[in-house]
């Protein structure tokens, strides 16, 4: 078995970022706690890489003859041949019980939160993309874990307090406009799947109201840090400027309904919530 192909089974970019958002949660929850264990951040990283490969492995095994039928996907080791579904089960098992047994040793909660992120991603998100738009909210909770885990691992006592909800609830409302943007990018790819990811089911108006709506109610959630006193005016400021280019992006494919503006939208997702969230670390540090 080849790097690449290990690669493409366990998602490297997608799971690079997830870790990415629980390591800087991680940071500011220790900053919290006055101190940072950084043995603890290392068990985090390594652990929260081996369960989010892990999910997509799982992901990856329940769509194989799906990911036949898309361009984007045809290429993936298993529906290409390159590997066997009993290979990519055996390495998604090992990857999961390692992962959370990490995860699980920092605390308990923090162990249980990465069971049931691997449980509702592949065995709830991942069936329901091709019966209901629903998909996208049940992925959205997945998708938004990764900022509590890493918070709540910083926890001695594992506890969830308003700021690990601060930071679930941005990412949670981003993850909307996100899935949105790539589903209108890819629409016709992911209808020869049967994926139903747009709110309407297609690209139109509807879509893309509901897109916008969403990306209006990411500004007021943006500044939940410095509203509640937990940021400064630097991490509101960015947080504010982030959003409202967000949100003309969001406005702009509700004006033109087209590829390219949903391409520049989700580009632009990308870059949102690292900056948001480094800045948040940043002013939280200086603070």
């Amino acid at each position: 078995m080849k790097w690449a192909d290990f690669s493409k089974l366990i998602k490297t970019r997608l799971t690079s970022l997830v870790v990415f958002s629980a390591s800087i949660s991680f940071l500011i929850g220790s900053r919290a706690n006055g101190h940072i264990v950084w043995i603890d951040w290392i068990k985090l990283i390594i652990g929260g890489f081996l369960v989010t490969s892990a999910a997509n492995a799982f992901n990856e095994i329940i769509e194989k003859d799906l990911d036949k039928l898309m361009k984007r996907t045809m290429d993936r080791p298993i529906p290409s041949g390159k590997m066997t579904t009993g290979q990519a089960l055996v390495l998604g098992l090992g990857m999961g019980m390692a992962g959370t047994y990490l995860l699980g040793s920092l605390n308990l909660l923090t162990g249980l939160l990465s069971v049931f992120s691997i449980l509702l991603y592949a065995f709830a998100y991942t069936p329901l993309k091709r019966k209901s738009p629903i998909a996208v909210f049940v992925g959205a909770i997945p998708g938004a874990l990764p900022p509590l885990i890493g918070y709540v691992a910083a926890q001695v006592h594992g506890r969830i307090d308003e700021i690990a909800i601060i930071l679930f609830s941005i990412q949670f409302i981003w993850q909307f406009v996100h899935f949105w943007a790539i589903a209108w990018v890819l629409d016709d790819d992911y209808k020869l799947a049967g994926f139903r990811l747009l709110p309407s089911g297609k690209r139109d108006l509807t879509s893309a109201v509901i897109t916008f709506i969403f990306a209006i109610v990411l500004v007021p959630v943006s500044l939940l840090p410095t509203f509640y006193g937990y940021g400064g005016y630097w991490v509101g400021g960015v947080s504010l400027i982030c959003s409202l280019i967000f949100l003309y992006q969001s406005f702009m494919l509700l004006r033109t309904r087209q590829i390219p503006e949903a391409r520049k939208l989700m580009f632009g997702s990308f870059f949102y919530l690292p900056l948001v969230q480094i800045m948040f670390l940043v002013d939280f540090i200086v603070k």
